[in-house]
């Protein structure tokens, strides 16, 4: 999606498509999964947990935190990440508003 093209959609479609971005690959799942496990780690726990190097880890938790699925603490030399319970809560009711759009209907009426 095109920068200039996101004007021709709704905030909502916009910032849906960010958090479904920050979904889109197999490694922020997992470090999800493994955060909302956990409830916090440290950086190099989720290198052993995922089996990715430390700076592709890195990589994919600035794009969680950018869109603040996540938020990080400094702890001395490490950093610490969680889940930010808030913003989980906002990013689940939107998918659900969107999922919960498809009418409930024992008819088929679609191909």
């Amino acid at each position: 999606m095109g920068i200039t093209k996101t004007a021709l959609y709704t905030e909502h479609e916009n910032e849906l498509a960010m958090y479904a971005k920050a979904f889109a690959h197999p490694a922020r799942i997992a470090i999800v999964q493994h955060l909302l496990r956990v409830n916090a780690c440290i950086n190099s726990d989720l290198v052993q947990e995922i089996g990715l190097a430390q700076a592709t880890i890195s990589q994919h938790l600035k794009e969680l935190k950018e869109v603040g699925i996540i938020k990080g603490t400094i702890n001395g030399t490490s950093m610490n990440y969680c889940i930010d319970k808030e913003k989980w809560l906002e990013v689940k009711n939107q998918f659900n508003h969107l999922f919960n759009e498809l009418k409930n209907s024992s008819e088929e009426s679609c191909c």
